[in-house]
């Protein structure tokens, strides 16, 4: 079975949407989108490094996205403005990135199936290493799922319940660095943050509970991979940005469903 590139392709598809989900929901909570697309941005010095030094894809995009994350906490907490240090080192890193993978000689580097991912050229290594990452996000969150929730309501109030905040921002860092890794073959660096956002914001109308926006996240993900795997095969097009379609279109109908009360 896994010898068909569609089933491999969609499996691969549903494993990020399912980490994608319940930390995508914290991504909306915490309002970190831009901080993950600076994580997500990262991970094209990330894949110039892998190529470079001859390493996984996995592991140079890992390390660099959590690089990233942990630079621009550092910088924030240095007194400069948290939206000016994740617009400077989004940009940066994604600059550096291109630059540096243009120095490699006698490697030839597809870049668009990095920046708006390759799904369809997924093996049975690369599914592997999808669908471990993915389960060691869920693990993580599922784990500190209770501390999280605290932390993003008040970081006051889980100081006060004994709960390290700085901690719990790690970990989040951590499980971001992952999906980024995970991710980059699926929907590419520019469209990672799309998987993370649009699913949760498509999901929130109708959750009444954070574990219900997070399953529902999930579930929404997953069908937009299935949808835009099948738009891609039927019309022709990128299966990464199908994908996104199809999620933004969850989205949209999302909007226009009658507010739960």
């Amino acid at each position: 079975m896994l010898d068909d590139f569609l089933v491999r392709a969609a499996l691969a598809g549903i494993a990020v949407a399912l980490a994608a989900g319940p930390l995508g929901a914290f991504v909306v909570w915490r309002r970190m989108a831009y901080f993950g697309e600076a994580t997500a941005h990262a991970a094209i010095l990330g894949v110039a490094i892998a190529l470079g030094f001859s390493i996984s894809i996995f592991a140079g995009t890992l390390g660099a996205a959590l690089a990233m994350a942990l630079a621009v906490t550092s910088l924030s907490g240095r007194g400069l403005a948290m939206d000016t240090a994740l617009g400077v080192a989004a940009h940066a890193a994604l600059a550096v990135g291109l630059v540096s993978v243009s120095f490699l000689s006698g490697v030839r580097v597809d870049l668009s199936a990095y920046l708006f991912g390759d799904i369809l050229a997924v093996g049975r290594t690369d599914l592997a290493v999808i669908w471990a990452g993915a389960l060691a996000v869920l693990a993580l969150i599922g784990w500190r799922w209770t501390a999280l929730l605290t932390v993003t309501v008040s970081e006051d109030l889980a100081a006060a319940s004994g709960i390290d905040p700085g901690r719990e921002r790690l970990i989040l860092t951590v499980a971001l660095a992952l999906v980024v890794a995970v991710a980059i073959q699926v929907v590419g660096a520019l469209l990672i943050v799309a998987m993370l956002i649009v699913p949760a914001a498509a999901a929130r109308p109708w959750a009444r509970t954070p574990e219900a926006m997070a399953l529902i996240a999930s579930g929404i993900g997953a069908a937009a991979a299935l949808a835009g795997l099948w738009g891609s095969y039927q019309f022709d097009t990128p299966a990464g940005p199908s994908i996104v379609v199809a999620a933004s279109c969850a989205f949209a109908i999302g909007l226009a469903a009658p507010r739960r009360g």
